[in-house]
């Protein structure tokens, strides 16, 4: 049974690179195998894109100045300038830059 892949995305968020830096130096150390460490990071793709889909229900919204925007691969990428945040709570954010990357819930080809 061929396994589902998952988008790697979440490897650059703040949990993910803590994860990967955590098990390099492990791997260094000699403490796991390779192999091991791919198989964690794996498992962390499927599991936070599993877990933000059925426990967040947060909404917010947002207004900005769209500085740039791209399509490519199935992947929009947009970069606004001088965002306001409004979340659920009504409380407000504001950014001077956001990077905002959006995928498809499935990859090209899946049913």
């Amino acid at each position: 049974m061929a396994s589902k892949e998952y988008y790697e995305l979440y490897r650059q968020s703040s949990i993910g690179l803590a994860l990967i830096d955590t098990l390099d130096a492990m791997v260094h150390e000699g403490r796991i195998e390779p192999q091991l460490a791919m198989k964690i990071v794996s498992t962390f793709d499927r599991v936070i894109t599993e877990v933000l889909a059925d426990k967040v229900k947060a909404r917010l919204s947002f207004k900005g100045h769209l500085d740039t925007y791209r399509f490519c691969d199935e992947v929009w990428t947009f970069l606004i300038k001088d965002a306001n945040f409004k979340l659920d709570n009504q409380s407000n954010i504001q950014a001077e830059k956001v990077k905002i990357v959006s995928c498809n819930s499935k990859k090209p080809g899946e049913t």
